[in-house]
């Protein structure tokens, strides 16, 4: 199993809290600055750099986080064995906040003392409690949470695509399928949080582009029982049904979308599946109506990148594979990108990984993901996804892949709420 690391001890905040300020030279190893020196604050020595995990392994996204934290591990791990960025070794500080805002504040408080950013931050309602902080802190943070929302700060860094621009892309690929149509109504099962908030900002706007109405229905993250709310979107006629929950959600409505003779598509955002759904054979019927709109692969994906971070896993884990481990990884390779162009800028402070951000705007995982665009603020770095459906004999993730990458020209055409 994997090593992490523990909080950090009063005496060794210290010395990171002292080593603010100070400059370093930099390396050629990954990166070099134009006059050798490297200026640093917090979270970089001469030796180390130091990225923040805060996950969920205790709480409903339990099984997305801990697989994306093992994708955070194998890309340090690869970066490590390859030299380092800067000549310095990447290392992470995991720490479970179990979804929960008042266990992610005191963890915060600790982390920023001697973590440069976050190569992952789970989830909603935690970078609600967290994002001044990260904007007072200039703390970069990757967050496992997609609403176009908070693309208002810089520090809010976003893998792929948003929650609207998901569902935007989902009922767009619906449409072309012929499982929607013009003027139809949509029912919109949502979590009533920026999550859900942000996916029915999407299934609106397309539903205003395409002369539809859209039924939302607001749940709670911890509601399993979805048997009312299937049965209101039944009286209301609905051809559709676009879902943003929590997996234990999402198998409810999948079982009464059979049980109540609905058999209706089902278009989720990426957040909606877990590998636990298909333990029961009911709610894996039921699965078969669900189409998910991710911007990451599954970890099946049959191609040279996915199958060599699967292999890295599985000489090193014993968890069962999940997507969240593409998530991971991925995130990864874009503060690897950062880093590397902070070290050419001799400037690895974290306002200086926030320059280099804005710089970056071309990153390549290999097929992971879409490419990805750091540098216009406000804007999704991508607007493209797959299609995923879940499949219990997909022997590594349980997805597999409906349609490869696609942006739809909805979603090209949107403009998120802080996009210029």
């Amino acid at each position: 199993m994997n090593k992490r690391t523990t909080l950090v001890t009063a005496s060794s905040m210290l010395v990171a809290l002292a080593l603010a300020g100070c400059s370093s030279k930099a390396a050629d190893s990954g990166g070099s600055s134009s006059d050798g020196e490297l200026k640093t604050d917090v979270g970089v020595t001469d030796d180390e750099i130091t990225l923040a995990v805060q996950t969920d392994t205790s709480g409903v996204f339990k099984v997305l986080g801990l697989a994306a934290t093992h994708g955070n591990e194998l890309w340090a791990e690869e970066v490590n064995a390859d030299g380092g960025i800067c000549d310095r070794e990447i290392k992470l500080d995991i720490q479970d906040n179990g979804y929960k805002a008042d266990n992610a504040i005191p963890i915060y408080e600790t982390q920023k003392a001697n973590s440069l950013g976050y190569v992952q931050l789970i989830g909603s309602p935690i970078l609600a409690a967290l994002k001044q902080k990260l904007i007072a802190d200039k703390v970069t943070a990757v967050t496992e949470s997609w609403a176009s929302t908070n693309l208002d700060a810089p520090e809010v860094m976003m893998i792929g695509q948003t929650y609207d621009i998901e569902m935007i892309n989902g009922l767009a690929w619906a449409q072309q399928q012929g499982m929607i149509a013009d003027g139809d109504k949509i029912g919109h099962i949502y979590i009533d949080s920026e999550y859900g908030q942000n996916g029915l900002l999407g299934s609106q706007a397309y539903a205003k582009e395409h002369g539809m109405e859209v039924i939302g229905v607001p749940v709670a993250g911890t509601d399993t029982d979805m048997t009312a709310t299937m049965t209101k979107l039944k009286d209301e006629g609905v051809t559709a049904i676009a879902v943003t929950t929590a997996p234990g959600g999402m198998g409810s409505i999948a079982v009464q979308n059979v049980a109540q003779g609905m058999n209706l598509p089902l278009i989720g955002n990426n957040p909606v599946f877990s590998t636990t759904l298909l333990a029961d054979a009911t709610v894996t019927a039921g699965l078969a109506n669900l189409y998910m709109v991710s911007s990451f692969a599954p970890i099946s994906q049959d191609t040279d990148e996915a199958k060599k971070v699967l292999d890295e896993y599985k000489n090193k884990f014993t968890d069962p594979a999940d997507i969240g481990i593409t998530h991971g990884y991925a995130a990864g390779l874009a503060w690897g990108e950062i880093l590397k162009q902070a070290c050419e800028d001799g400037d690895m402070t974290r306002q200086g990984v926030l320059d280099a951000k804005s710089k970056v705007d071309a990153v390549d995982t290999k097929g992971l993901t879409g490419k990805l665009d750091f540098s216009k603020d406000g804007s999704p770095t991508t607007r493209e996804g797959f299609i995923l459906q879940p499949d219990a004999s997909v022997e590594d993730g349980k997805l597999k892949i409906v349609e490869e990458l696609f942006a739809s020209e909805e979603a090209k055409a949107y403009k998120a709420p802080f996009e210029k």
